[in-house]
């Protein structure tokens, strides 16, 4: 790949916070083209983002005429998309009002903001969350995820985070004090190593809030907007939070994250508590109710569901005799191959042949494809892999 002169550049001016691969220069649907002209398959989604795919025209048309009329405007004025987006989220999961942002750790830094809001005067700021999770790289979200690894170097962290054992329902109970504002939770962990909830957890989680008197948040930056098969991942449950953190699929590539609240404390954040001088811009609120559209009009959500199915069940009989793996676990098209070795040189083939992934917690291998993948494309990757 003739990439140097853009690598040279690259290592010379942008931070090395990455180390991209190659580059990539076009993409439609779930298709992504090197600057040699190569095609992938991209099962990566952009780290779950690109959930109606790259370059959905309904999203395109929707950016194109917005960036052509108004892009941005302070929060100090209105604009129609803002208000329009936030009654279809709202409408859509809890109910209640709605804070934008422009990603994921900051929908969380939203969240821990608030909560540390409602409990002040209750002598309550302490949040629980779990063991190898993952809540974004802002210096409150990070403390909020649960992996020693990431807090390295960055000493010391903010206080008031406690850490209980995903799926371990004694864990949480154990940790809850007077000083508890609230529990954190993923429905299925990403980054921990695409690891679902078990519903009694879940459930129990709700049942531990409310008996404490204490607000439940669900952080669905990567298990929303139809990922796992429901428009936000806890509605595949039988319980409902009082918070959601929203962003990745959101935009469809564009740069957007949110707070829902429930009702009962939709109005604790108030004029100079929180703010964000991009959040919900017309532009990003344009991307965000194209993506909505997208979602009911394909039917994604089912989708999700049914491919999902179908991609851990062939998954599951092409490793069957493999002496490194271990298991398929997943939700919907959110899906998680674990070995018991080292992913990392597995993805590396595949990107060889054509198809793009990504190890996590060391020994998975995400997939993360667009819902809008076809049969014939989830059989293209069906055969790489077993290749």
């Amino acid at each position: 790949m003739t990439i140097d002169p853009l690598k040279t550049t690259h290592e010379e001016f942008v931070m090395p916070t990455y180390r991209p691969g190659f580059s990539l220069v076009r993409g439609e649907g779930t298709s992504v083209w090197d600057s040699d002209g190569r095609e992938y398959l991209d099962f990566l989604a952009g780290i779950g983002v690109l959930n109606v795919g790259h370059c959905h025209p309904h999203v395109v048309s929707a950016v194109q005429r917005q960036a052509a009329e108004l892009m941005h405007v302070s929060n100090l004025y209105f604009n129609v998309n803002q208000p329009a987006l936030a009654k279809r989220l709202s409408e859509a999961s809890l109910g209640g009002k709605v804070f934008f942002c422009n990603s994921g750790a900051e929908a969380n830094e939203a969240a821990i903001k608030l909560i540390r809001y409602w409990g002040h005067k209750q002598g309550r700021h302490r949040i629980i969350s779990m063991t190898n999770s993952f809540h974004g790289r802002t210096l409150s979200a990070l403390a909020a995820t649960g992996q020693p690894q990431y807090h390295k170097g960055f000493d010391p962290m903010p206080q008031g985070f406690d850490y209980a054992d995903f799926n371990d329902l004694a864990s949480v109970e154990a940790l809850i004090s007077e000083d508890t504002a609230a529990v954190l939770v993923e429905v299925t962990q990403g980054e921990g190593g695409v690891v679902p909830g078990d519903p009694t957890f879940l459930n129990g989680l709700r049942k531990l809030c409310d008996n404490a008197g204490i607000l439940l948040c669900v952080d669905e930056v990567q298990t929303g907007m139809g990922r796992t098969g429901h428009l936000f991942g806890y509605q595949a449950y039988d319980f409902t939070p009082d918070l959601i953190t929203v962003a990745k699929g959101l935009g469809g590539g564009f740069p957007i994250g949110a707070l829902v609240a429930a009702p009962h404390v939709s109005d604790v954040l108030q004029p100079g508590t929180h703010g964000s001088t991009f959040g919900g811009t017309p532009l990003a609120c344009a991307a965000g109710l194209a993506v909505l559209d997208v979602i009911e009009d394909e039917d994604l959500c089912a989708l999700a569901l049914s491919k999902g199915a179908y991609f851990q069940k062939r998954l599951t009989e092409i490793f069957a005799d493999v002496d490194e793996f271990e298991e398929v676990r997943g939700s919907g098209l959110m899906v998680g191959l674990v070995l018991n070795r080292p992913a990392a040189d597995f993805v590396g083939l595949l990107m060889k042949h054509g198809l793009i992934a990504l190890a996590t917690a060391g020994t998975v291998v995400r997939f993360l494809p667009p819902l809008t993948t076809s049969d014939d494309e989830f059989e293209r990757a069906l055969k790489i892999i077993e290749k």
